[in-house]
């Protein structure tokens, strides 16, 4: 009886070790989706936006899987604890735009599901299964201008994804004092509309999410190869259109 038990245990182990971390990450998150779905939003002013493109569409460089996992049970997750963070309070009257500029003041609660809720609506809109290639324009010119070129650019981006510690974002943002583009990461759901110490502040006209769970059911812990295949599905027009916005206000 012992031996038998000794060599089930064995195999067990075995077996255990055989499974990779992609596969039992793989493995959470569709329980996480499971939940998800199966948990009604929270009631309030805020609403989960539809993805512009099918959770395919962005392939081979960002698998179905992780846009699904990602919008419908990450992102549902953001909206539906802010709206219960806001429930009867003054800030359940506020807009998404002014929680963020008023982050310092506000409860971990909404600060980070706030933070959470806008930077997806954010990153979906910043994605494009015909994008990729180089801006054009004002934009392009303004790039030149202020990184040296658009290599230039696009390392020192990549730098501050793969560079930033943990959870966060990179970002590439209009400063309004100087009118010039500056690039910048911030750790968690955090972005640089939030008036927090530490944050370099100005309007985000691109975003990467750089936490695990926009990556690592494909990439696993590769982030660099991540941050690589975003620069094939980033919609430049729509970065391009917040540029012109932020110029004129």
């Amino acid at each position: 009886m012992l031996k038998r038990d000794f060599l089930k245990n064995g195999l067990l182990a075995m077996v255990g070790a055989l499974v990779s971390p992609a596969v039992l990450a793989a493995a959470h998150e569709e329980k996480l989706l499971r939940e998800a779905r199966a948990m009604p939003m929270a009631d309030g002013p805020f609403t989960l936006p539809a993805l512009p493109y099918a959770f395919n569409a962005l392939e081979p460089h960002i698998d179905a899987k992780t846009m699904e996992i990602h919008h419908d049970a990450h992102h549902k997750t953001y909206v539906s604890k802010l709206n219960e963070a806001v429930a009867g309070k003054p800030e359940e009257k506020l807009s998404l735009a002014q929680l963020l500029a008023s982050a310092n003041k506000q409860p971990d609660a909404i600060r980070n599901n706030a933070g959470g809720h806008w930077n997806h609506s954010f990153f979906w809109l910043l994605l494009d299964p015909k994008g990729g290639g180089q801006p054009t324009g004002a934009l392009a010119a303004a790039i030149n201008k202020d990184f040296g070129s658009y290599e230039k650019f696009q390392d020192e981006f990549t730098k501050a994804a793969t560079g930033r510690f943990g959870s966060g974002w990179a970002w590439l943002i209009h400063d309004k004092k100087s009118g010039k583009l500056a690039i910048t990461s911030t750790p968690n759901q955090d972005n640089p509309l939030m008036d927090l110490p530490g944050i370099q502040r100005g309007t985000p006209l691109l975003g990467l999410d750089v936490w695990e769970h926009a990556y690592y059911l494909k990439y696993q812990n590769k982030r660099p190869d991540y941050v690589k295949a975003f620069w094939n599905v980033i919609n430049w027009a729509e970065v391009t259109r917040r540029f012109d916005e932020a110029k004129k206000g």
